[in-house]
């Protein structure tokens, strides 16, 4: 009898930790350390609310409708601490990538241009920290029922599963002409579970990475109220 209790107990936990993973490759941390903000002074940053960024900044007197244009900044690596070249490598790919994210999303909807004009938004982006998942443990943890059950405790006291990936990053947002600050956020994403992309190592940090330009995509179409703009989940 009460083995029998112990088993559901542990299905009951398991069937959470799938609830919690959900089927997409990043979902939003719970905290993220404000200090790790370098475009802006940390102290700048309020708490965000709902689907915010974790921390944010908004320009009261900024009017997103004037701006056409958007100049997009290669995407720089602030990590503290020093990286190995093969870390380095990881963190420049990321940064290629989330380069590659911004100008896709962000060019459907702005023309983008590479030197400051009038009607030109500045976007800056910055990454301070990623981490890798680690396949096996990954595995482990969305396989194996066991697992799942770790994976769930794990969560309910960090806010991140087991052996999955991570991101910090922060953008800032300028008129590119007068350097007038519109905008900032700091955020941090961690990994779900997704079983067909385990064995890609950094999948949850690029999958953030996505994310992040669709959504600055979406806030940006929501600000200057162009309409027909697409929600981020």
């Amino acid at each position: 009898m009460k083995r029998a209790f112990s088993v559901g107990m542990l299905l009951l936990v398991a069937a959470s930790a799938l609830q919690l993973a959900g089927c997409g490759g990043s979902y939003q941390a719970r905290k993220v350390d404000v200090e790790r903000a370098t475009l802006v002074n940390p102290s700048m940053l309020q708490k965000g609310e709902k689907d915010q960024a974790l921390f944010r900044y908004v320009n009261p007197k900024a009017d997103p409708k004037k701006y056409t244009k958007i100049m997009i900044d290669p995407v720089i690596v602030t990590k503290d601490g020093e990286l190995d070249a093969k870390e380095m490598q990881n963190y420049q790919t990321l940064a290629n990538n989330a380069y590659v994210y911004l100008r896709e999303e962000l060019g459907q909807d702005f023309q983008i241009v590479t030197q400051p004009e009038p009607g030109t938004m500045r976007v800056q982006m910055a990454i301070s920290d990623a981490d890798s998942s680690k396949p096996v443990r990954n595995t482990l943890s969305t396989v194996m029922p066991i697992g799942m059950g770790l994976s769930a405790v794990k969560y309910a006291a960090t806010g991140k599963q087991s052996g999955v990936g991570e991101i910090t990053s922060e953008m800032k947002i300028t008129d590119a002409t007068t350097g007038e600050l519109l905008g900032a956020a700091l955020d941090r994403r961690v990994g779900g579970k997704t079983l067909t992309k385990l064995w890609s190592s950094w999948y949850n940090a690029d999958e953030a990475l996505k994310y992040w330009a669709k959504r600055l995509r979406f806030v940006m179409c929501d600000m200057r109220g162009t309409g027909n703009c697409t929600p981020v989940d």
